[in-house]
C-alpha cells in the first residue's frame, strides 16, 4: 500500500469541504493510495474477521502473522477491555521495531486507546518513527494520553517535515493553549502544505483579534479553494463559542474522550 504525501487526496476528511457537511463526523486521517495493494492488505483495517478471537490469538497474530494478520490484530487489540500484559507488550514491541509501516501505526493508535505506561513509552519512541504516518499516530496518542504532559513533544512536530504531524500537532497544541497558541497558527498560515492551512484557518476561527483576523484575510485569497472557503467561514465564527466546542476533552472531560481531529461545525 503506497502512501502518498498529497494533502488533497482526501478533501472530503477535512473542515473547509462542502457546505453541509457534519463536521463532528470528520476523521481527518491517512491520505493514500492503494496501488497493487491485496485483497488482505485492503481490508486489514476491518476487525470484524477476527472479533471472535481471544486476545491470546490476536497476540499470537501480532507476532508472528503476515502483514494484514498483524495489522488487524494491533487494531483488534484496542477494542478489547483490558486485554493484559502480555498484549501490552506486543503492542509496544511491534509498535516501535515492526518492519511494518502500517502494523507500527496500528499498533501506535491502539496503545493511545488503551493507555497506561507502555504506551507512553511506545508513543515516545513513535514520535521519532521515521515513517511520517506512524508519527503523526503517535501524536494523537500523546494527545490522548495527556496533552498537557507532552506539550514541548506535540510543540516540536509544528516543525516536521511532514504535513500530517504538522496538523496534528498545531489541533493537539490549540485544543491545550487555545489562543495562547495563536503565535504558532499564525506561523503556519502559510504553511506549503494547504491541509495545513485549511486547519490554521478553522482553528483560527477560535482566536479573537487583529492579527487572526488579518491572517485570515490572507487565507480567504488563498490558491487553494478548500482553504479560502474555510477562512471566509472562519471569518464569521463565534470565536468563544468555537473554542468551548474545540478543546473538547480539555474542556473538562478525560484525555481520550474526543478524537483529536473532530472539529465543530463553524
Amino acid at each position: 500500500m503506497e502512501k502518498s504525501p498529497d494533502p488533497d487526496l482526501s478533501p472530503a476528511a477535512s473542515p473547509g469541504f462542502g457546505e453541509d457537511v457534519d463536521l463532528e463526523d470528520v476523521d481527518v486521517g491517512r491520505d493514500v493510495t492503494l496501488g497493487e495493494a491485496s485483497h488482505e492488505e485492503m481490508t486489514a483495517a476491518d476487525t470484524s474477521p477476527v472479533e471472535d478471537d481471544d486476545v491470546a490469538t490476536l497476540v499470537a497474530r501480532l507476532r508472528e502473522g503476515d502483514v494484514p494478520a498483524r495489522r488487524r490484530a494491533a487494531l483488534a487489540l484496542a477494542e478489547r477491555a483490558d486485554p493484559g500484559e502480555d498484549a501490552l507488550d506486543a503492542l509496544a514491541a511491534a509498535a516501535t521495531g515492526d518492519d511494518d509501516d502500517d502494523v507500527r501505526q496500528f499498533a501506535v493508535e491502539a496503545l493511545g486507546e488503551l493507555g497506561g505506561e507502555r504506551a507512553r513509552e511506545a508513543a515516545l519512541a513513535a514520535a521519532d518513527d521515521p515513517d511520517p504516518w506512524t508519527r503523526a499516530e503517535a501524536y494523537v496518542a500523546l494527545d490522548h494520553l495527556d496533552r498537557a504532559a507532552y506539550e514541548d513533544v506535540l510543540r516540536s512536530g509544528l516543525d516536521d517535515d511532514h504535513h500530517a504531524v504538522r496538523q496534528t500537532a498545531a489541533v493537539s497544541l490549540f485544543k491545550h493553549r487555545g489562543v495562547d497558541a495563536a503565535d504558532a497558527l499564525l506561523e503556519l498560515a502559510d504553511d506549503p502544505s494547504s491541509r495545513v492551512r485549511e486547519w490554521v484557518a478553522h482553528m483560527l476561527g477560535g482566536v479573537p483579534g487583529e492579527h487572526a483576523a488579518d491572517a485570515l484575510a490572507t487565507l480567504a485569497a488563498d490558491d487553494d479553494d478548500v482553504v479560502a472557503r474555510t477562512a471566509e467561514r472562519a471569518l464569521d465564527a463565534d470565536t468563544g463559542a468555537f473554542r468551548r466546542q474545540f478543546r473538547g476533552a480539555a474542556a473538562g472531560g478525560a484525555p481520550g474522550d474526543d478524537p483529536l481531529n473532530q472539529p465543530p461545525d463553524l
